[in-house]
C-alpha cells in the first residue's frame, strides 16, 4: 500500500513504553493522541532505566496477554527502545505470531557518552564509571533484530549506532557475526519525533519584555548535556562585563551536576528562573520570554528542548554536530550552528547582537520550520507507515 494511502478502518495499534517519562512519556502520550488508529498504551513508570531494559519484558509481557485475553488484538506493535524487545516476543510468541513489529530508537547505548568522574568521587564509584556495560548495546542490537522495522528519530541516531556496531561486535571472543550490521541496515528508516508545538502557541507575549537578552537552558540537568561547557561560556561573558539574564529550566534528577548550583550562587542577580517548571504554560511563556536558546551537550539524538524553544521565536546557539544540523535547516546553519570549542565566541556574538537590536522572534521563517515535527503532520506519517506494514504483511525475509 503507497504511504500516502490509509485503509478503511482504524488500526489496533499497541504502543510499548516501559519508561513513561520525559520525552519518551510525551512522544507516547502525544502520538496516542493524535493518531487515527485504536492505539493502546502498556507502559511502566519512567525510572530505574538499567533495570528497565533488563527486565521490563516479564512486566510488559503479563499485561500484553492480559490485554489480548480482554478480547483485544493488535494489529501491530510499536515498541520503545528501552526494553529487550526479543525478550518480550519470546514471552508473548503464542499471541503474536504474525503481527509485524516496530522499534522505535529515541536513543542508542553504543553512542551514549561515558560518564565524566567528579573530582569529589572516591575510587570505588571512579572504577564503576569507567566500567561500561556491554549488556546495554547489546540489548539495542538483538531488538534491533527481532523488529520487523526499525525507526530513528534522526539520521544521526541510525548512523552513529550503525558506525559504532562493527567494532562492538569485534570486541567479542567469537561468534561476531558481522552480517548483523547489513541486516540491520536494511531494516532502517527515520521516523522524527512528534512534538505538542500548539500548546506553546497560546502564551506568545504582545511584546518583547524590557531588560537584557536572556539565555535559556531548558535541558535535562545531567552531564551528556555537558553544562559545564554552558556555564564556563558564560563566565566569559560575565567578564567581558556583557549584560544578559539567565533561564534554567529543565529535569533534574537524583544526581545533579554541583555546577548548576555553583552558578546559582555565583550568579543569582542574573538568574530569573532556576529549576524545572511542572505546567506547560509556565514552561511556554518563559520560552516566549527567552532570546538565546544555547545547547553544549556531548549527546543529543534528536533535540526536542530545542525544537520548542525556536518554535517559540528564540535563536539557536547549537554544536555543529550530532543531531543539530538536521533539526535546523541549511539555510540557517552558518548561524545558528559554531564549531568545537567557540561556544564562548559564538554568545558573545548573539548576546551583542541581540543587546543592539533585540526582537521578539529571532526569525519568523526559521521558527515556522519547526512546525513539521508537530504531531498534526508526525502522526499521519506514523499511521500511513504502519498500515502499509500491515497490509504488507510480515516478510519472512527479515528474519534473522
Amino acid at each position: 500500500m503507497p504511504l500516502g494511502r490509509l485503509p478503511p478502518e482504524p488500526l489496533r495499534v499497541l504502543l510499548i513504553e516501559p519508561y513513561l517519562t520525559g520525552s519518551h512519556q510525551a512522544w507516547a502520550e502525544g502520538y496516542q493522541a493524535s493518531t487515527r488508529h485504536d492505539l493502546r498504551l502498556l507502559s511502566m513508570p519512567g525510572r530505574f532505566w538499567k533495570w528497565r531494559m533488563h527486565g521490563a519484558a516479564l512486566s510488559i509481557a503479563r499485561q500484553l496477554h492480559a490485554l489480548v485475553g480482554s478480547g483485544w488484538q493488535p494489529e501491530v506493535l510499536l515498541v520503545s527502545d528501552m526494553i529487550d524487545l526479543a525478550g518480550l516476543l519470546g514471552l508473548v510468541r503464542d499471541r503474536l505470531t504474525s503481527v509485524p513489529v516496530v522499534l522505535y530508537m529515541h536513543e542508542n547505548q553504543l553512542a551514549y557518552p561515558a560518564l565524566e568522574p567528579h573530582p569529589g568521587w572516591n575510587r570505588s564509584r571512579r572504577a564503576r564509571a569507567a566500567r561500561r556495560d556491554l549488556h546495554y548495546p547489546f540489548v539495542n542490537l538483538s531488538s534491533a533484530l527481532a523488529a520487523d522495522r526499525v525507526w530513528w528519530n534522526s539520521a544521526y541516531n541510525r548512523d552513529s549506532f550503525l558506525a559504532a556496531l562493527p567494532g562492538f561486535l569485534n570486541g567479542f571472543p567469537d561468534a561476531r557475526e558481522p552480517q548483523a550490521v547489513t541486516t540491520l541496515t536494511a531494516r532502517c528508516e527515520i521516523q522524527p519525533v512528534g512534538l505538542d508545538l500548539a500548546s506553546l502557541e497560546g502564551s506568545p507575549p504582545r511584546a518583547r519584555r524590557p531588560g537584557p537578552p536572556r539565555i535559556l537552558w531548558n535541558h535535562r540537568w545531567e552531564h551528556d548535556k555537558d553544562p559545564e561547557s554552558f556555564f564556563d561560556a558564560i563566565q566569559v561573558l560575565h567578564a567581558r562585563g556583557l549584560d544578559f539574564e539567565l533561564v534554567l529550566l529543565g529535569e533534574s534528577f537524583v544526581s545533579v551536576p554541583p555546577v548548576f548550583e555553583a552558578a546559582r550562587r555565583r550568579w543569582p542577580d542574573r538568574i530569573v528562573q532556576f529549576g524545572h517548571v511542572a505546567r506547560r504554560s509556565d514552561y511556554a511563556a518563559w520560552l516566549w520570554q527567552s532570546d538565546l536558546v544555547v545547547s553544549s551537550a556531548a549527546h543529543e539524538f534528536f533535540g526536542v528542548s530545542v525544537c520548542e524553544a525556536i518554535a517559540c521565536g528564540c535563536r539557536p546557539i547549537l554544536p555543529d554536530r550530532l543531531a543539530y544540523p538536521e533539526i535546523v535547516p541549511p539555510e540557517w546553519h552558518s548561524e545558528t550552528l559554531y564549531p568545537a570549542g567557540t561556544l564562548a565566541d559564538a554568545l558573545i556574538e548573539a548576546v551583542s547582537r541581540a543587546s543592539v537590536a533585540p526582537r521578539l522572534i529571532w526569525d519568523e521563517r526559521l521558527r515556522q520550520a519547526m512546525a513539521r515535527f508537530d504531531w498534526s503532520r508526525i502522526a499521519p506519517r506514523y499511521d500511513a507507515a504502519l498500515a502499509a506494514m500491515v497490509e504488507a504483511g510480515r516478510d519472512p525475509r527479515l528474519l534473522y
